[in-house]
């Protein structure tokens, strides 16, 4: 089954998953170092998709 790049889970920040499982982003990139990647690395992730409460 193929990931969705479009939909990101609960917990994932949406660029990195986008980033991750869409090819086409890093197609035209140098030596694959994609700036928003890059940055990412250094500084982490700026926002993440919530999670859903727990009942526990």
């Amino acid at each position: 089954m193929a990931k969705d790049a479009t939909n990101t889970p609960p917990g994932e920040c949406p660029q990195c998953w986008q980033h991750a499982h869409n090819r086409a982003i890093h197609r035209n990139q140098p030596r694959g170092d994609c700036p928003q990647c890059v940055d990412h690395m250094l500084n982490g992730c700026p926002n993440k998709v919530p999670k859903k409460k727990s009942f526990w």
